[in-house]
């Protein structure tokens, strides 16, 4: 394992100002999930770490400025930084680090090649459910509660279904009851209003 690079990319990313649903916890949690995936299958764990660390790093502002790389899917933007960073520490897995990096967005719905990039997938979309993944739903500005609880049925409870090893299957299963529980619940008492009789 190549601890300078893993230390200079955990650098980067505390240096990058992400904030938001997609701040340094967000990528821990990330990196917390890769790792466990990634001791219950073959496949380079220094890429799937280094991975996880930088996924999110076309999010950042400051890194685009600093890489000069204009806006767009972060996912796009973050391969490019990603790369620029890593050769200009002569990291000769810059390119696998990159394209995983590259796959990693649901929006994309690209199906990764590689074990490293099928990781990622999965370590990040376990964030996007199970009890952290409803706070974040709730905790991001954008929409209302409507279009919250809809966010559920368009991406969250689809998430499940699309992991890609077998332990981030297990992982997600239980993840995905706790959200299928809440909106049970959630329902049942939004609906509470309906049963009662204000005439009486």
């Amino acid at each position: 394992m190549n601890e300078n690079i893993i230390n200079k990319s955990e650098e980067l990313l505390t240096n990058a100002d992400l904030d938001g649903n997609h701040d340094l916890e967000h990528i821990l949690r990330v990196v917390y999930n890769a790792k466990i995936i990634a001791d219950t299958v073959e496949c380079d764990k220094e890429v799937v770490i280094i991975s996880a660390l930088l996924h999110d790093i076309g999010r950042s502002k400051k890194m685009l400025n600093k890489y000069n790389i204009k806006k767009g899917h972060h996912a796009n933007t973050g391969a490019k930084i990603a790369y620029e960073f890593l050769k200009s520490l002569n990291y000769p897995k810059a390119k696998e680090v990159s394209y995983a990096i590259s796959v990693h967005n649901f929006s994309k719905g690209v199906i990764p090649e590689t074990i490293e990039a099928k990781i990622l997938q999965d370590a990040d979309r376990l964030d996007a459910i199970g009890y952290v993944g409803i706070m974040r739903v709730f905790t991001d500005e954008r929409g209302d509660i409507q279009g919250k609880i809809q966010h559920f049925y368009d991406k969250l409870l689809k998430l499940k279904d699309g992991m890609h090893t077998k332990k981030g299957k297990e992982l997600a299963e239980e993840k995905h009851e706790r959200i299928e529980k809440y909106l049970k619940g959630l329902h049942e008492e939004m609906n509470q209003k309906h049963k009662i009789d204000i005439s009486e």
